[in-house]
């Protein structure tokens, strides 16, 4: 089992940026990533709100994170995490699906979640080509077109009226009679004029052409009617899972799942620290990602100091 002043469990923007500054502090520093360093990232073809990047792919960005992390000597593994577990004598034994096991006082979570996909054909093969789950991230790339967002909650509800900055008009897609958002974003949503919303509907297919979102197959789930919506981009709000399910023991959250932290970052168990889009805030940008992950690590180093400083006084 090795031994860590700070573990890190995922490698996208947070997890990367947690990295930069663990380095940069002089903390031994371990980074677990199942995957290719980048989260979200991988699955965002071009990036234009990040400063100081005009406009940047994805995985370029991906890209120059890691290196920049593993520059400050961040010790990247590529590995699952099955558990986190806060032990008797305070510090953490993360276990990974591998087998292995690491300890540290410390660990900063950035797993972040994943949004519900609908599981229809078409959905992976026009993902960032039309199909999209983050309309702040991906709206302006959608100008003057005609376009559908799926989902009958408030994160829905919300996005459909953001994307109307853009595009001409709006098809809100709900497989009920009514909507699950709260009143008074229904009473804004119903009051734009270019919103529209196809009721008792479900989305059976996506189609394309050229690469890129054409149309929509619906059918009508009390009708059985079939009909085709021509749109130019179609957004999935039906749900989005935080990745906080490792975490053994009880922790303070929302009703969603999400952690609830203090002002540093730091969860409800002391020592373990949230950021990214596994936390509890009011939008999931790759700016509020780094912005968390830079306050957390700069909290995390002076809890370990405090940490390390009763360690000693308990062995004086």
């Amino acid at each position: 089992m090795s031994d860590y002043d700070l573990i890190i469990v995922g490698a996208g923007p947070a997890g990367l940026t947690g990295a930069l500054y663990a380095g940069r502090s002089m903390l031994r520093t371990l980074v677990l990533e199942k995957g290719v360093p980048g989260g979200e990232l991988l699955n965002t073809e071009l990036i234009e709100d990040y400063p100081g990047f005009e406009s940047v792919k994805g995985f370029e960005l991906a890209e120059k994170m890691a290196a920049h992390a593993l520059k400050f000597g961040a010790e990247l593994v590529t590995d699952g995490v099955a558990s986190v577990e806060k032990e008797a004598d305070g510090r953490f034994l993360v276990a990974t699906e591998s087998g292995a096991a690491y300890r540290a006082p410390a660990v900063l979570l950035t797993a972040g979640g994943t949004p519900t996909k609908l599981g229809v054909p078409g959905e992976i093969e026009y993902a960032g080509k039309g199909v999209s789950y983050c309309a702040v991230c991906d709206g302006h790339f959608f100008r003057g077109e005609v376009l559908a967002v799926v989902g009958g909650g408030d994160a829905a509800a919300e996005e459909a009226m953001f994307l109307t900055r853009y595009a001409t008009k709006v098809w809100l897609i709900h497989r009920r009679d009514q909507l699950r958002a709260s009143q008074i974003i229904q009473h804004h949503l119903f009051e734009n004029p270019k919103i529209e919303v196809v009721w008792d509907t479900v989305v059976e297919r996506i189609e394309g052409a050229g690469g890129a979102v054409k149309q929509l197959a619906l059918r009508n789930v009390k009708t059985g009617a079939a009909r085709t919506l021509p749109v130019g981009g179609v957004f999935v709000f039906v749900g989005f899972r935080p990745n906080t399910g490792i975490v053994r023991g009880h922790f303070e959250h929302d009703a969603a799942g999400y952690f609830v932290t203090d002002g540093v970052m730091m969860s409800s168990i002391p020592g373990l620290f949230a950021a990214g889009d596994v936390r509890a805030q009011l939008t999931r940008q790759v700016t509020t990602a780094v912005g968390d992950a830079t306050t957390a690590v700069i909290a995390a180093t002076k809890y370990l100091a405090e940490w390390k400083g009763r360690q000693g006084a308990r062995g004086a």
